[in-house]
């Protein structure tokens, strides 16, 4: 079947590689990929994508309703990766998160209203939820942001809720734990680690380590929300976790186990103010409709690290640039 895709926030981590499963999967279809091209769009990545005939590009502000408006027109599916994403940098300056989240949001959900689009898929956070204590969060579970990215991302969920609750609109939000893979910014934590171990550099671990998150590959994220858009339920929210908990003490040895080090490559770091104890999610309501990780986390971070390993021509000039 072809479509016309509306994608935002293509250039980055997440978005550039669920582009590609799209321009691989259905050739037919056609892809707008809109990114503003701040610091985590990356125009190498961009670059590998303009190589499909069904990508098509657009530089631009996700908050420029004129733009937006004209994009939107023969849109079937809006997918919104768009968004301020690093919780260090939403607490040193909280406005462009807002701005960008909040409002950028709120320009495409009316654009995609008023032009009749078929299907909107929101993609968020499990920091939505806040800190964990114990067990898993449902998606019934309250909203308990800690940080300024994650009141955004909340505040951005509610205002797509309320354009299905209110308009009819057809509208999913998705919340996905932390993601790993290729492609990925190196001032997350995994690619930091890694890239600063090539470079025979300690790697930062906050505190003692015993914050704990649960770690998804982002192929298996890509085929989470591509299930989603075939058989979602509009106006529901999707959890999307690997049920992987790991403390960042033990992520970090598994990762210094990968290049045969031990903790002494660790540099302790103050901790971030605020920083939420533990992330889990629920996922059982996707779970149901025939989706799981297809690999364990062991055998994706050896291969995420091989990546990082052959294609330092991609990440070594973003972390020059830093």
């Amino acid at each position: 079947m072809s479509r016309r895709y509306l994608v935002t926030g293509g250039a980055g981590f997440i978005g550039s590689n669920f582009v590609r499963t799209l321009l691989v999967g259905e050739p037919d279809s056609e892809v707008v990929n809109l990114d503003l091209m701040t610091y985590a769009g990356v125009p190498a990545t961009v670059a590998e994508l303009d190589e499909y005939p069904n990508h098509r590009f657009v530089k631009g502000d996700i908050r420029d309703e004129a733009l937006v408006a004209e994009l939107m027109q023969g849109v079937d599916v809006v997918v919104h990766f768009a968004a301020e994403s690093h919780v260090d940098r939403s607490i040193a300056g909280p406005g462009p998160f807002i701005s960008t989240n909040v409002l950028g949001t709120a320009v495409l959900l009316d654009a995609a209203l008023r032009a009749s689009v078929g299907l909107f898929l929101h993609v968020s956070t499990d920091e939505v939820y806040g800190s964990i204590a114990e067990g898993f969060a449902p998606e019934t579970a309250p909203l308990n942001p800690s940080s300024p990215y994650s009141s955004s991302k909340a505040s951005s969920d509610l205002i797509a809720l309320s354009y299905h609750h209110t308009y009819g609109f057809p509208v999913i939000v998705t919340r996905c734990t932390n993601n790993y893979g290729p492609y990925q910014f190196p001032e997350k934590v995994i690619p930091l680690f890694v890239t600063n171990l090539i470079d025979g550099k300690k790697v930062p671990l906050y505190g003692e380590g015993l914050n704990e998150r649960d770690w998804l590959h982002v192929s298996d994220h890509c085929a989470a929300i591509r299930l989603l858009l075939e058989k979602g339920t509009p106006g529901e929210v999707y959890n999307i976790g690997a049920d992987n908990q790991l403390a960042n003490i033990e992520l970090t040895r598994r990762i210094l186990s990968h290049f045969g080090l031990d903790e002494s490559w660790i540099e302790r770091v103050p901790d971030r103010p605020g920083h939420d104890f533990r992330y889990a999610v629920d996922s059982s309501k996707l779970r149901s409709l025939g989706w799981a990780p297809a690999q364990d986390f062991d055998e994706r971070l050896e291969e995420t690290i091989a990546w990082y390993r052959a294609r330092e021509d991609w990440w070594r000039p973003l972390k020059e640039k830093r």
